[in-house]
């Protein structure tokens, strides 16, 4: 009987390469991220200067006089329920700039930038989602402990804001790896999506479907225009006044159009895809257009709406009784404890289930100070907190105290832990900045294996 024939064990194949976390983008990628960054923290410094000058007239001698100006309404008796005062016009008006470059912002990232890539989009989508529902639990539970008075604000410490944590970072001269850069923007995106999705959902008032179906119509011819590549000024900005003024009149919060005529903007061109990619990078029409609308949002529209927004009136104020306020505590609390603990745990979770590693320059300490950061929820917050409680009412004025206190604490911590890191995060800026070849891009990207 002749032996039986075995095949032999195939080799191994090569082991698929390990997930690092918060490794390098490209070069391009990199290039994009350190010009959003540069405009955000000077319009995070002027956010922090618009903050404190509320602050500190809305609690002097002429205190009357802030919220009287507030109040102004610049055109009485407009149709389409446009007779909003100033403090309005800053949240429903201004912000709908904002709104529009994180559309932008959006639709480049899923379309050029990390979130492209699921396995790249994982970490900041896991981290976002971990960084709203737990500050919200927290939120429900500690507000239905004091007695339930408030749970519509739950969504007030869900958000990041972007600017005030990067002005944060340029006052500790934190110099953090790109690649952590690049989380807590992408983080922040993603954080801003699901911020106008419940706003959107739970936030609107009075809907009216009429006036929000009409809305689509100039949202189509816009997207229409800029997709063929035609951005005359004198036709777009019509259309998106009409898109915002339409949103306005259906009852969803008018921000919304500003989100939604972001995302009608082409990403790449109509070329081949390696040269399309490249012009992302580069300048697409997104990236033209978030070049030119990102300083008017991060140094005009949203410290405008800081400075109307952040008044609160501490004068005559129990400080006893405010800092026990069950809201009070709800809200720091979730911004301290929640957002931290929700990001630092989804990330670590997710590395512990996928088998990932931290990039070898980065440190569990980093993503802490990353996810206290995080903690420092400012123009979102507040812009909820209104929707929520009504502007001018006392709740507001309780949430507004409140989001202020627990976004400083969240940022002294954050300075805290990151400045222990700050030699280590030089060196590493060091090698990011090295161009020995003399051509323009820094030899980390070029050889990643340079460390």
């Amino acid at each position: 009987m002749s032996p039986k024939l075995t095949s032999p064990t195939p080799p191994p194949g090569p082991r698929p390469p390990k997930i690092r976390l918060f490794s390098r983008s490209s070069w391009p990628q990199a290039r994009h991220l350190a010009d959003v960054l540069r405009t955000e923290t000077v319009g995070g410094v002027l956010l922090l200067s618009g903050a404190l000058i509320a602050l500190i007239w809305a609690n002097s001698p002429w205190s009357d006089s802030y919220t009287r100006l507030g109040d102004v309404v610049p055109w009485p008796g407009a149709p389409w329920h446009l007779d909003l005062n100033l403090a309005t016009w800053a949240a429903d008006g201004l912000l709908a700039i904002f709104f529009f470059v994180v559309g932008l912002e959006l639709k480049r990232e899923f379309v050029a930038g990390d979130l492209r890539d699921p396995r790249r989009a994982a970490l900041p989508v896991a981290a976002a989602l971990g960084g709203m529902l737990l500050p919200a639990l927290i939120y429900v539970a500690v507000v239905l402990t004091g007695g339930g008075e408030g749970l519509r604000g739950w969504a007030i410490p869900t958000a990041t804001d972007i600017a005030f944590a990067l002005a944060v970072l340029a006052v500790v001269s934190s110099h953090l790896p790109q690649g952590l850069r690049a989380f807590l923007l992408t983080l922040a995106v993603v954080d801003d999506l699901f911020a106008i999705t419940i706003i959107a959902i739970f936030y609107t008032a009075d809907f009216q479907p009429v006036p929000l179906l009409a809305a689509f119509a100039p949202i189509g011819l816009f997207a229409v225009l800029v997709q063929r590549g035609r951005t005359w000024w004198w036709a777009l900005i019509p259309l998106a006044v009409a898109a915002w003024t339409l949103m306005h009149a259906s009852g969803v919060h008018a921000t919304v159009a500003g989100v939604l005529l972001g995302f009608t903007v082409p990403v790449l061109a109509r070329r081949p895809p390696a040269a399309a990619s490249a012009e992302a990078g580069e300048g697409g029409l997104a990236a033209r257009l978030e070049h030119r609308w990102r300083p008017v949002s991060a140094g005009f529209a949203v410290p405008i709406f800081a400075f109307f927004a952040a008044g609160v009136t501490l004068r005559g104020t129990d400080l006893g009784t405010l800092l026990s306020d069950p809201m009070v505590i709800a809200i720091v609390a979730a911004l301290v404890f929640g957002k931290s603990i929700g990001i630092f745990g989804s990330t670590y979770l997710l590395a512990r289930f996928t088998r990932a590693e931290l990039d070898e320059d980065i440190t569990w300490a980093d993503l802490l100070g990353i996810a206290l950061l995080a903690g420092v929820g400012f123009t979102v917050s507040l812009l909820i907190g209104d929707l929520a409680f009504g502007a001018g009412s006392t709740a507001d004025d309780r949430v507004k105290a409140a989001v202020l206190l627990g976004s400083v604490i969240s940022a002294g911590l954050a300075a805290t832990v990151l400045s222990r890191r700050n030699a280590a995060y030089r060196r590493v800026a060091q090698r990011e900045r090295l161009d020995a070849d003399g051509d323009g891009v820094p030899d980390v990207y070029q050889h990643p294996d340079v460390r």
